[in-house]
């Protein structure tokens, strides 16, 4: 199993290189003294290989004559930097927030932005988004998130005291993960993670010396996950790690499928049976396409099904990145808890407390989010009409990428029925496999390096992801604009075509 990104040897010679002159030249903290961990954990979303891409763009605008115009960045979901436009109500809202005498000078400011904004500042300390909020978070903005997901579980209840803000849903992640570090145990502590996962989980869980317990989910059957293979990996690995949490990525990421219901009860199930604390990261639950799929929270349905199940412990993400927001750089996230033993909560919230709190205007978009404008509202129907363009456009983009990679000759994708990305799997002739050994690269690291190189499109290869051993595959974002993505698609059909005769 690949589940790390390899640290191919360029990569290697720079960094042992660097860290040889650092020891050499006497400072206190070096490569031979620094945590460990923070050496051996990978990110493969922002790796290697986009490193160069950002090399190439420095390049490119110093006058360098490269074979293509301009880098394509499809190796991570930034829906805005692929030229996706902001949602106006969101923004209005921000600017407010930021700068509440435009409420005063601007005549053209919707009366709901206004109302929204005098409700949000009348939280904050000193009514400014310049003031530390809780650590938990601006009290209404948590207040809103509970009514949110109260009324998108059809009335499941949800309380304001159980939910906490974040700098994106990544930071809360992180957070929850935090809680089982434990020194003082005789095995490190397991985390069951889907391969392929979403390398923020294998780098957090290297970096907290955690143990990484992977199960795969079953590409023939469009990347769904059934219990013997959950059994086979808890089995595999309960010698080594002490077992304690299973993340569920849905939709999924890389891999973009939609769990169905009956999959998530069989999932729950098993959480149960080896008492297990779910990790539900929900973060793409607004991008959902394909035909019969539907988004249903772990929450809910855990509720739904009645004891024991009711009583499992769960902590659920969301975030301000995705859906059809896309709002990257402002960092807004949260994380909901249900059966969390209280005293563990209250030491979580201590620990939080040491950071302050996440980025109040990120609060901010949160709140948009969860409290948008309601039907009847001077900002409804403009907020309605973005919001709908971008989700339509995304599914059309989303049958687009699987159909046209699919046609490829060596390619096969399953359709993206959910999230941003499609993860196909490519044939890799075996003198390419044999070259990219010669130079102690994974085969589809090799491939990637080879397209960015040629064509200056940016892609995540499989091995930074995790896959079977003997299967390649890559991870790209749907977010290209029509134009861009048929302008990627065509370089990349071309570049793809001379590697099968080259190396074939």
């Amino acid at each position: 199993m690949r589940t790390t990104q390899v640290l191919t040897g360029l990569v290697a010679r720079r960094f042992f290189g660097t860290s040889s002159r650092i020891m050499a030249s006497g400072k206190t903290l070096n490569v031979s003294n620094i945590n460990p961990n923070v050496i051996k954990m990978e990110y493969a979303v922002r790796g290697p290989i986009v490193i160069r891409a950002v090399e190439l763009e420095k390049e490119l605008a110093n006058g360098a004559q490269k074979p293509f115009p301009n880098v394509i960045k499809a190796n991570i979901g930034d829906a805005h930097a692929m030229g996706q436009k902001p949602i106006t109500f969101i923004r209005q809202l921000l600017a407010c927030i930021a700068n509440p005498s435009l409420m005063e000078t601007d005549k053209s400011l919707p009366a709901d932005v206004i109302e929204h904004a005098n409700a949000f500042l009348g939280s904050c300390g000193g009514k400014s988004a310049g003031a530390y909020s809780q650590s938990t978070g601006v009290e209404i903005v948590r207040k809103h998130v509970a009514e949110y997901i109260s009324k998108r579980d059809g009335g499941v209840p949800s309380n304001s005291e159980d939910i906490c803000l974040s700098g994106g849903a990544s930071e809360s992640i992180r957070n929850v993960l935090k809680l089982f570090i434990n020194r003082n145990n005789a095995k490190k502590v397991g985390v069951m993670i889907p391969i392929p996962q979403y390398p923020l989980y294998s780098a957090t869980i290297e970096e907290f010396g955690l143990g990484q317990v992977g199960y795969y989910l079953s590409e023939s059957s469009n990347w769904s996950l059934d219990e013997a293979e959950l059994e086979r990996s808890f089995n595999d690995h309960s010698k080594e790690y002490d077992i304690r949490v299973l993340c569920i990525i849905n939709p999924g990421n890389p891999t973009g499928q939609v769990l169905s219901r009956d999959n998530i009860e069989t999932i729950i199930k098993f959480a149960q049976k080896k008492k297990l604390f779910i990790l539900a990261d929900e973060v793409y639950q607004d991008n959902v396409y394909g035909q019969g799929s539907e988004f249903h929270s772990f929450k809910k349905v855990l509720v739904e099904m009645g004891e024991p199940y009711s009583k499992l412990e769960l902590a659920s993400f969301h975030s301000v990145s995705k859906g059809y927001m896309g709002e990257c750089g402002m960092r807004g996230g949260y994380v909901e808890f249900l059966n969390l033993d209280p005293e563990v909560y209250v030491l979580f919230k201590k620990m939080i407390s040491a950071k302050l709190c996440s980025t109040v205007l990120g609060q901010a978009v949160i709140d948009a989010v969860v409290n948008p404008p309601k039907e009847g509202e001077p900002s409804y129907s403009q907020w309605k009409k973005e919001r709908d363009a971008v989700l339509a456009s995304l599914k059309e983009r989303a049958t687009l990428v699987e159909k046209a990679y699919s046609s490829i000759d060596g390619i096969s994708c399953n359709p993206v029925q959910g999230a941003m990305y499609a993860f196909p799997q490519i044939t890799i002739p075996p003198k390419a496999v044999e070259k990219a050994q010669s130079r102690n690269q994974q085969p589809d690291f090799f491939y990637a390096m080879e397209l960015l190189e040629s064509t200056g499109i940016c892609i995540v290869p499989g091995s930074g992801f995790g896959q079977k051993d003997g299967t390649y595959h890559f991870r790209t974002t749907i977010l290209p604009q029509p134009e861009l993505f048929k302008d990627m698609l065509a370089r990349f059909t071309d570049f793809h075509a001379k590697f099968l005769a080259e190396y074939k």
